[in-house]
């Protein structure tokens, strides 16, 4: 590794995520393969965020190398004892409203300037004005798909036509939802209901709806925008995107261009992080894996931030169970509401005995290592980003449940656009749990095996030498060190 006095030479970037699991990870994932690349970075994290991660990772995970730090600022939010948790509203308008001091409190005291800011998309209420005051350059971040990108920018022509804010309750069930938007680049067909969960609002002041409405807006004041897709996927909404902005960079699968990076020459920043994870990692998992099947196992996981209830909990575990194939299912700690703790533990005697016998049930585990384990053949998924590419990347079909913000869209496109999934209803039934997964997983699923496969073929050959993702990240280094000679 170069020295400390080499170190301070290089462009130096400063990273801020949304404090929320899966943009903490994506982010991570970029600063790294820079960092590979030559970058100087100072990733920051929020006081909470970073005792997360001491505590899922142990006290060195965040210790960094030379020319990786970590920082953090507070988030000035008083959290209940009890559940740890912070309302998403609150979180919001404290980004809007404390972030902004303690950031630039920060920078400024860093021992090596900074040459840019690469910030989240929704982090951008005070990073645009951070960047300004500090004299430097901001790139915007969109941790999305470019169709979830697209669905949060599109949400102002909505707004415009008099489709959003809803005009009452009733619209949520009277088939409103079902009206399709023609007016918005490249997304052809898309209903409201696709568009993400915000617009389902009646209030015109809901904090959801305008932060991310207004955060979508505020890329038109950068001249660099970031989003986590490969050009194959998404060709259209991608090349319409560049014709609306400067400076678009398409840089993903992320993971498949880390992998990629020579063992004998890479720098691990992570190498005791517990895999980019807020929660402890659980191995266990694998060895009942490795005594599976190829293709034989349902993965059932619903991301880092989804809640629900015991019953829908119970409906799911039952039409696993019915479907008489094997599944690996996260439980995270925090996942069923009034059961924080034990949610395991208050599923019906009967049912826990049932998923003893074709089931694993665990809090968390290295997803990617999942989706890649030849036993798996199937996710039951919330359809969040992170989860959707990881899945695509290793060829793995999936069952869609979407939950909120961009989840719908994504949904969309799994199954309308890449013809990779199969769509659930939201109320949770364990008959159709049951049908969906015994499609997919028998020879129904077959013609959406070969299509992930297809598309995992496209994302290695978007993430090798000369391919369109190898080469949007090596432009976008080129870009940093011109602005660190400017």
């Amino acid at each position: 590794m170069d020295t400390v006095a080499t170190t301070e030479k290089r462009p130096h970037v400063i990273f801020i995520p949304i404090p929320e699991q899966s943009h903490i990870k994506t982010m991570l994932k970029l600063a790294e393969l820079l960092y590979n690349k030559g970058l100087q970075i100072t990733f920051v994290n929020t006081d909470h965020i970073h005792k997360r991660f001491l505590k899922s990772g142990g006290p060195h995970c965040l210790d960094g190398l030379a020319g990786f730090r970590f920082e953090t600022i507070p988030d000035s939010i008083i959290r209940d004892p009890e559940d740890n948790k912070a309302n998403p509203e609150v979180l919001l308008y404290s980004i809007e409203t404390n972030f902004l001091a303690p950031f630039l409190d920060l920078v400024t005291k860093l021992p090596t300037p900074p040459t840019c800011i690469i910030s989240d998309g929704f982090m951008s209420t005070f990073t645009i004005d951070a960047a300004e005051k500090l004299g430097i350059p901001v790139m915007l971040y969109w941790t999305l798909s470019a169709c979830g990108f697209m669905g949060f920018y599109g949400i102002q022509f909505l707004i415009e036509k008099g489709l959003t804010p809803l005009k009452d309750e009733s619209c949520l069930t009277n088939g409103c939802l079902e009206t399709v938007i023609d007016w918005i680049p490249e997304m052809k067909g898309i209903r409201l209901r696709d568009f993400p969960t915000m617009v389902r609002t009646t209030d015109p002041n809901d904090k959801l709806f305008t932060f991310t409405t207004e955060a979508a807006q505020r890329s038109h004041q950068v001249s660099h925008t970031i989003i986590h897709t490969f050009d194959e996927l998404e060709a259209g909404i991608v090349s319409a995107l560049s014709s609306m902005f400067p400076h678009v960079y398409t840089i993903g699968p992320l993971q498949l261009l880390l992998d990629r990076i020579p063992l004998d020459e890479k720098q691990t920043v992570m190498s005791s992080f517990n895999g980019y994870s807020l929660w402890k990692e659980e191995p266990e998992c694998f060895q009942w894996l490795k005594s599976k099947e190829p293709n034989s196992v349902i993965y059932v996981n619903f991301g880092s931030a989804v809640v629900m209830s015991l019953e829908e909990v119970i409906e799911f575990g039952w039409g696993l169970v019915n479907s008489n194939h094997y599944f690996l299912w996260m439980i995270r700690s925090n996942l069923v509401v009034g059961h924080e703790e034990s949610a395991v533990l208050v599923l019906p005697p009967e049912l826990q005995e049932q998923i003893k016998k074709r089931g694993f049930i665990a809090r968390w585990c290295s997803q990617e290592k999942v989706l890649n384990h030849p036993s798996v053949g199937g996710f039951l998924t919330h359809c969040g980003w992170g989860s959707t590419i990881e899945s695509l990347s290793a060829g793995v079909p999936m069952i869609c449940w979407p939950f909120m913000w961009d989840q719908p869209t994504n949904c969309r496109y799994i199954y309308n656009e890449w013809e990779v999934g199969l769509e659930m209803g939201k109320e949770v039934k364990r008959e159709e749990v049951e049908g969906l997964v015994k499609e997919l997983m028998g020879e129904g699923g077959e013609r959406m095996r070969n299509k992930a496969m297809e598309w995992k073929e496209k994302a290695e050959i978007a993430t090798a030498p000369n391919g369109s993702s190898s080469l949007n990240v090596d432009n976008l280094v080129k870009e940093i060190i011109m602005l660190s000679r400017n």
